[in-house]
């Protein structure tokens, strides 16, 4: 499937600027993207040394077999992008284009996070799920122009077999950091504060609501004596 950029944009509700001390912290970000990078990258390297090549007792690719009819290991090459997209252009124009958007995905993330407050904690862990997932698909693709997919999925019914593209570990911290992104979006509109009737923002919690205002015309002066 591989993955290379987020596809939830979570700039609409977060601060143009935060004070130093509330924003979330980058240490932070760069342990969590090294561990789930570091972790796409380890179980990359098993695959291509375990599963990669023919094997001849199969007359077939080599599979690892994790749950029977419903989970295989097995080795992919997948120039494209999720789903195979844009596998079949040339690899003249194929390679640089998803070079170009796995780098803009990453310095996207990571403009997003410098606008995170330290309490979003779902917006936290999503952002930086998906910055690993991006800086592991994207080490495929600078090293061998493609991304290693070996994760296999399917289902068997009636003597067919039903799969799942085939993915990785990068693709899970991408798509895991999707849905945290989206649950934080989701939050944050539900706690917004709810206009009134005539479209105006409601008055802050505790506070007092002024008198209403007139908009009759004010009663003329009375005759001078």
């Amino acid at each position: 499937m591989s993955s290379d950029a987020p596809q939830a944009s979570p700039a609409a509700h977060l601060s143009h600027e935060l004070p130093r001390g509330e924003q979330a912290s980058l240490t932070f970000l760069a342990v969590v993207a090294f561990v789930s990078c570091a972790a796409d990258l380890a179980t990359k390297a098993w695959a291509h040394a375990r599963l990669a090549g023919f094997d001849a007792k199969r007359s077939g690719a080599k599979v690892f077999t994790v749950i029977p009819d419903h989970l295989d290991f097995i080795f992919a090459q997948n120039p494209g992008g999720a789903w195979s997209f844009l596998r079949s252009l040339p690899d003249g124009l194929r390679r640089p284009f998803f070079l170009f958007v796995s780098a803009a995905a990453i310095v996207f993330i990571f403009s997003i996070y410098r606008r995170v407050h330290r309490s979003q904690t779902a917006m936290k862990w999503g952002l930086a799920l998906a910055l690993g997932g991006a800086m592991g698909n994207l080490v495929d693709r600078i090293r061998y122009g493609w991304v290693i997919d070996f994760i296999d999925v399917y289902v068997s019914r009636g003597g067919q077999e039903f799969h799942w593209p085939t993915f990785n570990v990068a693709d899970i911290a991408i798509v895991a950091g999707v849905i945290l992104m989206s649950t934080d979006m989701i939050a944050s509109a539900r706690n917004a504060p709810a206009p009134d009737a005539g479209g105006a923002p409601a008055s802050p919690a505790g506070g007092d609501a002024g008198p209403p205002l007139s908009t009759e015309a004010p009663p003329p002066a009375p005759p001078a004596t």
